[in-house]
């Protein structure tokens, strides 16, 4: 089997529902995986990637984590923007948990992670990391939404840095196939069937997305969090639409 990368779109919340595609990767994706050299990602999708990576014994510990963190968002008068609320140190403590020792030594060139030059609005992927706090760095500036998440930027490397989403936000590596997962709609390899009357295409910031009630849907939630229980069920449609296209490609185990 030729190399195969995988690429998580930037999706804040719907991380779930990636979370739930690593699940059936992991659990039916035996070939997927022994091919697999190198995981991509912006924001919520680097993170994603970061377990994949890194962590892949912990994805039930980040279900739980998100399940939790967005918990405590919808509990908040105006969600993340909410006066006094630290979206960046919760964000920061559950990176902490989860990430092991030698996290940056398993990612170096094996995670690339999509960052915006807070100044140039500049892209950039990085991918090596000298140490495990320099990693978690990487992940928390491609993760910043400005205003969003807090009013200073992320320090990496010197520079100032913001979310990787609004430059690149499905990274396509450039050796071999890169398989795209994304919670929207849209012509990637695993992402939700698009059921509605439309179907005219976006580009958003590299990544083709439909445009349709149901993704404008998805994308207020990536910010403000639905139920638990439609989280769980974003979950659970990551983990099928993943399964239909390991057997579409002959790949499920």
């Amino acid at each position: 089997m030729a190399v195969l990368n995988l690429s998580f779109a930037a999706c804040g919340f719907l991380g779930i529902y990636q979370l739930g595609a690593v699940g059936a990767f992991l659990r039916h994706g035996e070939r997927l995986l022994g091919s697999l050299r190198a995981c991509a990602g912006a924001s919520a999708g680097a993170l994603v990637a970061a377990v994949m990576i890194t962590a892949p014994d912990k994805l039930e510990h980040c279900k739980e984590f998100t399940y939790k963190f967005a918990d405590g968002v919808r509990r908040q008068r105006f969600g993340a923007v909410t006066p006094g609320y630290d979206f960046m140190l919760t964000l920061r403590e559950g990176i902490e948990e989860i990430l092991p020792s030698d996290a940056h030594s398993l990612a170096t060139d094996r995670l690339h992670v999509s960052i915006t030059h807070s100044k140039s609005g500049e892209n950039h992927i990085v991918s090596r990391f000298a140490s495990r706090d320099e990693l978690i760095k990487a992940l928390l500036a491609s993760s910043f939404v400005p205003v969003y998440a807090g009013i200073r930027p992320v320090e990496f490397q010197g520079q100032k840095w913001i979310d990787g989403g609004f430059t690149d936000c499905l990274p396509i590596l450039p050796v071999g196939r890169t398989i795209t997962v994304s919670p929207f709609a849209g012509p990637q390899d695993v992402c939700p069937v698009h059921r509605g009357r439309f179907s005219n295409h976006l580009r958003v910031a590299k990544m083709n997305v439909m445009f349709s009630m149901e993704n404008i849907i998805r994308l207020n939630q990536a910010l403000f969090p639905p139920s638990a229980t439609r989280m769980q069920w974003l979950c659970q449609e990551g983990f099928d639409d993943a399964v239909r296209f390991l057997k579409k490609e002959a790949w499920m185990h």
